[in-house]
C-alpha cells in the first residue's frame, strides 16, 4: 500500500494531497467516481525501473535454492539415510512430506504478513529460518539422533512457506510490463536448480559406504557446506533486500500502490479469489500438476534403484536432468509469455506435454535402458517443470488486482495437497504392484488437468489495465488543463 514514489508532476518530487489529485483528474475529464482516482494518481505517477531489480531477484533466487536443495537432499540418496538412521522407507518420506504437510495451515498467515508487511520482513524470515534449520541438522549426526534431523527439516520447511509464494510478487513489485514473466521464470528458477543440485550433490558427497563412521563423516560435510553457505545468504538478505523500488515499475503496479491501504481486506481478498472460477480452476490443475511433480521428484530414487540396482548417482542425475532441461522450460515459458501474453494457450500446449512426457517415462523406465531413461525424463522435465512459472503468471492475470503473494499461495496450497496425496498413493501402489502402476496413477491425473484447463477463461485482467492506464496517460496529455467540458464527468467539484 501507501504512496511512495509519486509525485505530483513527474519530476517534482512532491507528493499531492488526495484532494489535488482528484482535482487535477477531474480538470482532465478522466474521473466518474473515487475508484477512478486511484487511476489518474497511477497516470501521475513516475513509472521507472530500478537497477536494483536484478539484484534483489538474483538474491531470492539463491535462497530459494538453498531451501530447495534441502528439501530432496533426503530423498536424493533415500537408501543411504534409510540405512544410517536404521529407520523405514515412509520415515524418510516425510522428510520430504513435511515441506509439503507446514505449508498448508501457515499459508495464510505468512500471506496476510506479506501484504501487511510487505517483502522485506518475509524475505528476513525465510532466509533466516533456512540458516537456522541447516544448522540443527549438525546436531543430527549419529544413528540415534533422526529427531534432530526431523526437527531440523522442519525448520527448514517454515523458511518454504515464506518463499514459495514470492516469485510474482517480487516480479510485479519489482519488474515492468514487458518483463514481468522472465522475471518470474528467474525468481521460480531458483527453487528448480535448487532441486537440481539437491539430486546431483548428496550422492556424490555421501557415498553408499558400509562404515557409519565414515557415513557420518560425509553426511557432516554435506550438512556444513549447506549450513555455511545459507547463513552468507541471510546475511546478504539483511545489507541488499530492499521492500520495493522508489517509483513503481509499471502502470498496473502504479495503481496497486495509488490505492489507500484502508481499501484493502486480506479476508475480502481470498473470499473474491475463492468466488472466481477461472482461478479455482488454474488452482486445482496447477495442484494436479505440481503434485505430481512432487511426487515424482520424492520417489524418483526408489523407482530408480529398483529397476537399475547400485544406480544411485545416476539417479541423482535423472533428477538432474528433470530439473534442468525444466529451468530451460520455465525461462522459455517467460519470455514467450512476455513476448505473445497468450497465457490460456500456453498453460494447455504445456500441460498435454507434460501428460505425453509422463506416458513416455511410463513405458520407458522398465525397458533396461538407462539412457532411454534419461531422455524421457528430460522431455518430462521440460514441460512439467516448465509449467510452474505460468501458472503464477497466470493466477496473476485472472486475478488482479488482488495480491499475487495470495494468489501463489493458494496455488501452492493446492499443490501441498495434491504433492502429499499422490506421494503416499503412488508410494503405496508401487509397493504392492511396482512402479509402472504408479506411474499410470499419475497419468490419470494429469490427463484430468488437461481436460480441466481447457476450461479456464483467458480473462487477461493485469493486461487491461496496464492498457487501460496507458490509453488514459495519452487521453490526459491530448487534453490539457482548461475550462470544463460539458461532457466532463459528475462528482469533481
Amino acid at each position: 500500500g501507501g504512496r511512495a514514489g509519486f509525485s505530483g508532476q513527474v519530476g517534482t518530487g512532491e507528493e499531492p494531497s488526495p484532494a489535488e489529485a482528484r482535482r487535477a483528474a477531474c480538470a482532465a475529464g478522466m474521473v466518474q467516481q473515487e475508484p477512478g482516482g486511484a487511476a489518474a494518481a497511477a497516470g501521475t505517477a513516475e513509472v521507472r525501473l530500478s537497477r536494483r531489480r536484478w539484484v534483489v531477484v538474483l538474491l531470492f533466487s539463491s535462497y530459494s535454492l538453498c531451501n530447495a536443495f534441502q528439501w530432496i537432499q533426503y530423498s536424493s540418496i533415500n537408501n543411504v539415510f534409510l540405512r544410517f538412521y536404521g529407520v523405514s522407507t515412509f520415515a524418510i518420506d516425510w522428510l520430504s512430506m513435511s515441506y509439503m504437510l507446514t505449508y498448508i495451515p501457515l499459508l495464510f498467515p505468512v500471506a496476510w504478513l506479506l501484504d501487511k508487511r510487505g517483502l522485506r520482513l518475509i524475505a528476513l524470515a525465510g532466509s533466516a529460518l533456512n540458516a537456522l534449520g541447516a544448522w540443527v541438522k549438525l546436531g543430527s549426526l549419529k544413528p540415534h539422533l533422526f529427531p534432530i534431523t526431523v526437527l531440523g527439516q522442519v525448520i527448514c520447511s517454515l523458511a518454504q512457506v515464506f518463499i514459495l509464494g514470492m516469485p510474482s510478487r517480487i516480479a510485479s513489485v519489482w519488474f515492468g510490463s514487458h518483463e514481468v514473466s522472465t522475471a518470474c521464470s528467474i525468481a521460480v528458477f531458483g527453487n528448480q536448480l535448487g532441486i537440481a543440485v539437491g539430486f546431483l550433490v548428496p550422492p556424490v558427497l555421501v557415498p553408499n559406504v558400509e562404515d557409519v563412521e565414515k557415513l557420518a563423516y560425509h553426511i557432516s560435510i554435506m550438512f556444513f557446506m549447506t549450513a555455511g553457505v545459507a547463513t552468507a545468504l541471510f546475511i546478504l538478505v539483511v545489507i541488499v533486500f530492499k521492500e520495493k523500488p522508489p517509483h513503481p515499475p509499471s502502470r498496473a503496479q502504479a495503481l496497486i500502490q495509488s490505492r489507500p491501504p484502508e481499501e484493502y481486506s486480506y479476508v475480502q481478498s481470498i473470499l473474491r479469489l475463492l468466488r472466481n472460477a477461472n482461478f479455482l480452476l488454474l488452482m486445482v490443475t496447477y495442484g494436479l500438476n505440481t503434485g505430481c511433480f512432487y511426487a515424482l521428484s520424492t520417489l524418483l530414487n526408489r523407482m530408480v534403484i529398483h529397476h537399475y540396482p547400485g544406480e544411485e548417482v545416476n539417479a541423482g542425475r535423472i533428477g538432474l536432468t528433470i530439473i534442468l532441461s525444466g529451468m530451460v522450460g520455465a525461462l522459455i515459458s517467460g519470455i514467450w509469455l512476455d513476448r505473445t501474453k497468450t497465457y490460456k494457450q500456453t498453460t494447455l500446449v504445456i500441460y498435454i506435454m507434460s501428460l505425453a512426457g509422463m506416458i513416455a517415462y511410463t513405458f520407458t523406465l522398465s525397458l533396461g535402458h538407462l539412457w532411454v531413461v534419461f531422455v524421457t525424463a528430460g522431455v518430462l522435465g521440460f514441460f512439467m517443470t516448465g509449467y510452474l512459472p505460468l501458472g503464477f503468471e497466470f493466477a496473476a492475470e485472472l486475478t488482479y488486482p488482488e495480491s499475487e503473494g495470495t494468489s501463489s499461495g493458494l496455488l501452492n496450497v493446492s499443490a501441498q495437497i495434491f504433492g502429499i496425496a499422490f506421494t503416499i498413493g503412488q508410494g503405496q501402489i508401487m509397493d504392492r504392484y511396482g512402479t509402472k502402476a504408479g506411474n499410470i496413477f499419475l497419468c490419470s491425473f494429469l490427463f484430468l488437468g488437461t481436460v480441466m484447463t481447457a476450461f479456464i477463461k483467458a480473462d487477461l485482467r493485469r493486461q487491461q489495465a496496464n492498457l487501460d492506464n496507458e490509453q488514459t496517460v495519452i487521453q490526459s496529455g491530448e487534453r490539457p488543463e482548461g475550462p470544463r467540458s460539458s461532457s466532463a464527468p459528475t462528482g469533481c467539484s
